[in-house]
């Protein structure tokens, strides 16, 4: 009698709320949400420091999951930026169906979908999206390439082996097609501890080493982009170590050379953690270089919130006296 005057009560309360319900044609709708809110002090070499409030990005994603095989699904992910101006504006990430084990251990993505490189990296090797995009796609690193394309995407899982092989339009999402060429991606893992099919967690204990890199005829309608990089982790609960190599074969004056980028965390408590990274890229047409510094201290405030304090220093002979700056960074990295 209890439980049923409980549940008659719990029942009125929402009817008074006046709550919604939230209706679909599949059994599972699972929401979710990332933001990296913060405030920067730019002092540039040429020209005026700035200080400024930022909301840097803000994901909000839908998976919906379907009734034949509950690890099939659809996601959209909206994805909002800061402008050079101070605005802020709206992409779409992600739209994309996932269907699982369409082959042996491996499952495919058809849509916008993850190219096959920086989600890899962000979820392995280096944690903090939120103050650094890593070197691949960084503008003062390499700049060769973003996280999301339309196209297709097969993804294999085992122990010892992933992967991740793709086809894609090749000019990524931020941009339209150009020219009638794709792009053939591509990521090779080895994965030395048996771990290929768990999720890496700073608490894990994980060895992998990864070839990756894109092959793309008729870049953005112009020259061939061709490129492919090494690269190694070794995550452990007190640290993590990474490093990667690339080499730009075919491309733009501005992207043909070669780089390193190494990265790390110390994990002083279960809260505390210290970090560090370091990037070059040495251009081929003897316009010199670019160099990123980074240091930073973390501090996990719950499951859901990590606060963030760092410096970066972007600099190298290639850039102007304006893209030249030290920076002071404080960084709210929120999901849930």
């Amino acid at each position: 009698m209890k439980k049923i005057l409980l549940s008659a009560i719990a029942i009125a309360t929402v009817a008074t709320a006046g709550e919604s319900i939230v209706k679909s044609h599949v059994p599972v709708l699972k929401f979710s949400g990332t933001h990296y809110l913060g405030f920067t002090n730019k002092s540039p070499e040429k020209g005026e420091d700035s200080s400024k409030f930022e909301t840097r990005r803000n994901y909000l994603q839908v998976k919906a999951y379907f009734k034949e095989n509950p690890k099939d699904y659809a996601r959209i992910t909206l994805d909002t930026h800061d402008t050079k101006d101070g605005a802020s504006e709206m992409r779409l990430k992600y739209a994309y169906l996932y269907l699982d084990n369409v082959l042996p251990n491996t499952g495919v993505e058809v849509g916008q979908v993850h190219r096959p490189w920086i989600d890899y990296e962000e979820h392995n090797g280096w944690n903090y999206r939120s103050i650094s995009k890593t070197f691949v796609e960084a503008h003062n690193g390499a700049h060769l390439t973003n996280s999301a394309d339309r196209g297709i995407n097969f993804k294999t899982k085992t122990p010892y082996f992933s992967s991740e092989l793709g086809i894609f339009n090749g000019e990524g999402y931020h941009e339209a097609q150009s020219g009638t060429d794709l792009s053939g991606e591509w990521r090779l893992t080895g994965h030395v501890l048996e771990t290929g099919k768990k999720k890496a967690k700073k608490s894990a204990t994980y060895a992998n080493v990864s070839f990756f890199g894109q092959q793309n005829k008729g870049y953005k309608g112009g020259e061939d982009l061709n490129w492919m990089g090494l690269h190694a982790v070794y995550n452990q609960p007190k640290f993590l170590v990474a490093g990667q190599y690339i080499d730009v074969a075919d491309g733009t004056s501005s992207q043909k050379g070669t780089g390193y980028s190494i990265n790390g965390e110390f994990r002083v408590t279960d809260k505390i953690n210290l970090l560090g990274k370091y990037d070059y890229f040495d251009k081929d047409d003897n316009t010199g270089d670019k160099k990123r510094s980074l240091a930073g201290v973390s501090y996990e405030y719950n499951k859901n919130v990590e606060f963030i304090i760092n410096y970066l220093k972007e600099d190298g002979t290639s850039l102007s006296d304006e893209k030249k700056s030290d920076a002071i960074m404080l960084t709210a990295q929120v999901e849930w």
